[in-house]
């Protein structure tokens, strides 16, 4: 098993970071590199003059293209060295209310996507609807890169945060190919419930799991001290010098049809190695 589908999504020419790490990844996987060049409308239809609403929605889209024309050049360009690379690269533009649709379509053919964090200084202000579309409508697994760093390929330790939940456990299936590569794996519990499905053996039967895949694994309870599971997971990451994190995201809102969780967005907001989230 390994990905062999990896898509990319860029909205600035500046974003050459991130994608740097996603052709590394798609090199190391032998994988074909999808690169989606995004150019978004903001236009707001309601404040064009009387009669105007036609002129200014073909201004907006005809500027949002020429933006996403000019960061497929910038990838055109910065990768017609790349002879190990399979990759192609294509132009589309959304309004702000369908990039959800456009970027979950993608990913819903991808194995994997590869994203910078949508919180890291300087990301486009539209980076965190890109992740969540991939994430939840895509229901694709995704690759968050802290300041768009280049990950470490092979893993040498790998931190996978286990609650016992189905989203955690989906990240885990989907992570298989990263995991195996890896050197070491700590499945870290925290403060888990005695009444959970796996009660007095937290992380026993998904340690089994991972051995029958040649992962090599082991176990870390730890009692919870500070405020946010997150910090206890970025903490315990730093701690022990891993270079992944493994995760389930969560989302909820009545509002839209996806949005990151409190649990999942203070991670990504305070994380410094790369983290693997799936749901």
């Amino acid at each position: 098993m390994a990905y062999k589908t990896i898509l990319t999504v860029l909205s600035d020419p500046a974003q050459l970071a991130q994608l740097d790490a996603a052709a590394t990844l798609a090199v190391s996987q032998d994988a074909h590199l999808d690169i989606l060049c995004l150019g978004i409308d903001h236009s707001q239809p309601g404040y064009y003059f009387p009669g105007g609403t036609a002129y200014g929605l073909q201004a907006a889209i005809d500027s949002a293209m020429t933006d996403a024309e000019e960061v497929e050049q910038r990838v055109r360009r910065h990768l017609v060295s790349a002879t190990d690379l399979r990759w192609s690269a294509e132009s589309a533009v959304a309004q702000a209310g369908g990039i959800g649709s456009l970027v979950g379509m993608r990913a819903r053919f991808s194995d994997l996507t590869v994203l910078a964090s949508p919180y890291a200084q300087g990301q486009p202000g539209d980076a965190e609807i890109v992740t969540e579309a991939a994430l939840f409508e895509g229901c694709c697994p995704v690759l968050i890169l802290p300041n768009a760093a280049l990950p470490a390929l092979p893993p040498n330790r790998v931190l996978v945060a286990w609650n016992q939940s189905t989203e955690a456990l989906a990240a885990i299936r989907r992570a298989l190919p990263l995991l195996k590569a890896a050197r070491a794996v700590e499945i870290t519990c925290i403060d888990p419930g005695r009444s959970g499905p796996e009660r007095s053996d937290p992380g026993g039967a998904l340690t089994q799991m991972l051995t029958r895949h040649g992962i090599r694994a082991e176990i870390a309870v730890l009692a919870r001290t500070a405020p946010r599971i997150s910090d206890e997971i970025n903490r315990r990451a730093i701690e022990i010098g891993a270079d992944l994190v493994v995760m389930g995201a969560y989302g909820h809102s009545r509002l839209r049809q996806a949005i990151l969780g409190g649990a999942t967005r203070n991670m990504l907001e305070q994380a410094r190695v790369p983290v693997f989230m799936a749901r």
